[in-house]
């Protein structure tokens, strides 16, 4: 009786997903504007993140920090470092990034393409974006490859696909495009294929202020319109320890300049490019984020600007980078707090060592997925997709790690506990021995109540293997494949093709225009 009644609830709920009868009660979550709802979870004391702010910048005052681009020294000595020609290191006073921190916005409204699409970036808010910047792309029916343009606007899909994803991002790099033209076919890709907050690389001046008309194009802004708002974002990495290279401070400059994102995020590995304790890696971090914070504050008090974290440590082996380790949440934890005590917005990172989507894969990354939870994060960068320590995206891996953030962002949505919910009634309905199947109060909710897995499968072990025995990395390949096979761009996105494709064209006779290393 129970099994008859639990088949045909889930014949009920199937016609329900398919659009038959039932289908107008259909669960619609909205992950589109989520608020942590979780306590940050401290690792140091409070007065352990004041030591580590205070010799953060000791390091900055003392040691200083190595700037290879004249323009960014001459910036850093106007507001009054001290700069060392010579030697190209730059010592930055605590007054400076005082004032820095006291004009950089706690609060970051991102405009998308579309207004529902629209973010705010702030401590409690709380967004995920895809493996990035990666070289290769696998899946199991292609293989592991260089990453090409095609590869690039199938993982666009898939991001713009899913609402849990929040934000757009350098998945991969599409190397079958000249360098010199590259950045114009990965721009018309987000703003044609996507209605999210699209990302831009900073590779220099030329190829940012491209960038950056192409979005106005896209959008349909004047030059004013563009600067009084966050149309986009980049993400900036110094070369640790304390350096910062020409295309990232020129990268600070321009998005500054423009009143555009960046999101500053030291790479700090422990026992590598940084001391080999947490809390150690974590000061050389801060330090390195603050003194690219100050530039940008002082070419523009109030540019809009994120702290970025991205720590964790290496294999004392081998030296290969390992993440989702104790180290990596501890460390994502401690950012966490020292994010809080500046009061910005800050991005986490991340992702897994693993080679294939498997479970070392799964693990790692949701270790990670929960540190930047917990630690409060505003920004996860590398929550889906993401192997090898960033050496490749796999497909089906970006699918079942979908699964791991919609279980996270469930978690936001307010849990009812009202007596409607509490349901006296309907315990009072069913009988000692009985079944809440068939009770009033489930035959109400059954549609709505619950979940809906994306990739997982709940079925017994006799059905599982009449249905082919698939592991949910296999069954993710069918579930992205009918993802690309159904994609429609959104209108207005699709809309903006043509006055893009002129742009390029224009540009592409001019000789594009060459990245600056």
């Amino acid at each position: 009786m129970v099994e008859d009644v639990a088949r045909d609830l889930r014949r009920e709920r199937r016609r329900g997903r398919t659009g038959e009868a039932g289908s107008e009660s259909s669960r619609h979550p909205n992950y589109r504007a989520l608020k942590n709802p979780f306590l940050p979870q401290p690792v140091f004391s409070e007065d352990q993140v004041a030591a580590i702010h205070d010799t953060a910048l000791r390091v900055l005052e003392e040691l200083g920090i190595k700037v290879l681009l004249p323009e960014a020294r001459a910036i850093y000595a106007k507001a009054g470092a001290l700069v060392y020609e010579d030697s190209q290191m730059v010592r930055i006073g605590r007054d400076i990034v005082t004032a820095a921190l006291a004009t950089a916005p706690k609060s970051i409204q991102a405009l998308a393409g579309a207004r529902e699409r629209d973010l705010m970036l702030e401590l409690g808010s709380m967004t995920f974006l895809a493996g990035a910047g990666a070289p290769n792309v696998t899946d199991l029916e292609r293989g592991r490859r260089p990453g090409s343009l095609a590869a690039y606007e199938e993982l666009t899909k898939l991001i713009q696909h899913f609402d849990v994803l929040h934000m757009l991002c350098p998945s991969i790099e599409p190397q079958d495009i000249d360098n010199r033209f590259r950045h114009y076919a990965v721009n018309r890709a987000q703003l044609t294929l996507s209605d999210k907050f699209p990302f831009v690389f900073a590779r220099g001046t030329p190829q940012v202020e491209d960038s950056f008309e192409m979005v106005r194009l896209a959008r349909g802004l004047s030059q004013a319109e563009f600067q009084a708002g966050a149309y986009c974002y980049t993400v900036i990495n110094t070369n640790s320890p304390r350096q910062l290279d020409i295309p990232m401070a020129q990268g600070i400059i321009d998005f500054a300049k423009a009143g555009q994102v960046s999101i500053i995020t030291p790479f700090c590995l422990a026992g590598a490019m940084a001391p080999i304790t947490v809390a150690g890696a974590l000061t050389l971090q801060h330090a390195e984020a603050l003194a690219g914070l100050a530039l940008s504050q002082i070419v523009r008090p109030g540019a809009p600007v994120v702290y970025g974290s991205f720590s964790s440590n290496v294999d004392m082996k081998s030296g290969a980078p390992a993440f989702g380790t104790p180290e990596h949440i501890k460390a994502t934890l401690g950012a966490g707090q020292l994010a809080r005590f500046t009061g910005l917005p800050w991005r986490s990172g991340g992702g897994s060592a693993a080679n294939i989507s498997d479970v070392q894969a799964a693990h790692e990354t949701q270790f990670a997925l929960w540190g930047s939870v917990l630690a409060g994060a505003t920004v996860c960068i590398h929550a889906a997709g993401w192997l090898e320590g960033g050496l490749s995206v796999s497909y089906e891996k970006l699918i079942t790690d979908i699964e791991a953030l919609q279980t996270v962002a469930e978690l936001c949505a307010t849990t009812p506990g009202d007596a409607d919910a509490i349901g006296f009634d309907a315990i009072a309905e069913v009988q000692p021995g009985g079944h809440f199947f068939s009770a009033a109060h489930t035959m109400a909710r059954y549609r709505t109540a619950f979940y809906e897995p994306l990739v997982a499968d709940w079925s017994n072990f006799g059905n599982w293997t009449q249905a082919g025995g698939k592991t949910a990395t296999e069954r993710a390949t069918g579930i992205w494949k009918r993802i690309l096979a159904d994609f429609q761009p959104p209108p207005a996105a699709a809309a903006c093709a043509g006055v893009l494709d002129e742009f390029t064209a224009r540009r592409t006779e001019q000789g594009g225009a060459a990245p600056v290393s």
